[in-house]
């Protein structure tokens, strides 16, 4: 088999995905681990700690690769303590940090070994996160949370991780904490062991941040509006339920993130009104139907509902106002220019399509029963050609 980096697979074959977050950390939550910060951790351990156990070329698909590899954690996981327990001197952990590549990973190095010892609890903790979506009780959503091990803050937090993964409706485990709690505050939450709940929220909420940093014609918009759905869900379990303190590290956590993301969306609200006017406008001399512009315009069209319906945890009330209005305003008149050319001539396919991609950007930006209006007076039109 040949042999490649360990950087082309999962780190440690997908073990600890669970406890894994997308991109580069902005802040370091316990139980989530940056996949850079797991990826520097694995390639020491290849290529330092175990070259003659490890298997780097193995695929991370393989079921048999990832059970050799799990077999042999005991053993990894001993040589790695090893390793670190050595490090005695100033001296010793500056080679070690060089050696290792990355100082942040170096540092968070405990949290990806801990997270390795845990790993037969993360798919039972990912099980209860499945199982939480089920109970819409919040006394059962109560005796849920205490089975978790809330007196062990380090193993809590990997479990609190692994679980939001699966968790759709964050608020509800939120207020059956607070309920749990016996008060809002980050100081009762905190007494009470639930802040790893906490931190496992934001840690998904700053894991959204890759699917927004998208651009260009390849950019996935679903994959946007479901990161803003889901970045709104998870920071309004917090910001809707907790009451927290000024600039402490939650507050802080949250201002940050909510920045970041914001920036992330607010050039494709921008770009939502003029793609729209240059999708649906006519073209002097021969008329042509640019598909590419009115795919741009339609895919902002769902990135404005979706903000429209997560505007409480985004930074950007003023511009989707002025965005919300010139849209609404564009597409009447375009809709009612182009309804008015396909009654004039029902037969041109250019106008025609161009009036069914303005319904469509209607139905998004107005509601089903306006597009619905709509598309009967089209057929209208049609019938009366006919």
């Amino acid at each position: 088999m040949s042999r490649r980096s360990p950087r082309a697979v999962r780190p440690f074959f997908g073990l600890i995905d669970a406890v894994i977050a997308p991109g580069p950390a902005g802040f370091d939550f316990d139980g989530g681990i940056a996949e850079p910060h797991a990826q520097a951790a694995w390639t020491w351990m290849v290529r330092d700690v175990a070259p003659d156990l490890i298997n780097a070329g193995a695929s991370d698909e393989d079921p048999a690769a990832r059970q050799a590899l799990d077999l042999l954690m005991p053993e990894l996981l001993q040589r790695s303590r090893a390793a670190l327990a050595a490090i005695t001197t100033p001296e010793a952990e500056r080679r070690m940090q060089i050696q290792f590549g990355s100082d942040d990973g170096f540092r968070r190095l405990p949290v990806v070994l801990n997270a390795l010892k845990c790993r037969s609890l993360l798919d039972k903790a990912q099980a209860f996160g499945r199982a939480a979506n089920a109970m819409t009780d919040e006394t059962a959503l109560g005796v849920a949370l205490q089975s978790m091990p809330l007196n062990d803050h380090a193993v809590s937090a990997l479990l609190f991780q692994a679980a939001m993964g699966q968790v759709t409706h964050p608020g509800r485990l939120m207020a059956a904490a607070i309920r749990l709690a016996g008060s809002a505050t980050e100081g009762s939450l905190q007494r009470a062991g639930f802040a790893p709940l906490i931190e496992a929220i934001l840690s998904h909420a700053q894991a959204q941040i890759p699917a927004l940093d998208q651009h260009g014609a390849f950019a996935d918009i679903d994959l946007t509006c479901r990161a803003i759905d889901r970045f709104h869900r998870l920071m309004r379990a917090v910001t809707g339920y907790v009451e927290l303190g000024r600039l402490t590290r939650w507050s802080t956590a949250v201002a940050a993130v909510t920045k970041t993301v914001s920036e992330l969306v607010e050039p494709k609200l921008r770009e939502v009104s003029p793609n729209v006017n240059l999708a649906l406008r006519r073209h002097s001399g021969t008329d042509r139907l640019d598909s590419d512009q009115v795919l741009a315009a339609l895919n902002g069209c769902y990135v404005l509902a979706t903000i429209r319906d997560c505007r409480d945890s985004l930074a950007l009330n003023a511009m989707f106002d002025q965005t919300w209005t010139q849209v609404g305003q564009a597409l009447e008149m375009h809709v009612q220019r182009n309804l008015e050319l396909f009654r004039q001539n029902p037969g041109d396919r250019v106008t025609g399509a161009r009036l069914d991609a303005a319904i469509k950007m209607a139905e998004l930006r107005f509601n089903p029963d306006y597009a619905d209006v709509l598309r009967r007076a089209r057929e209208t039109a049609e019938k009366r050609a006919s």
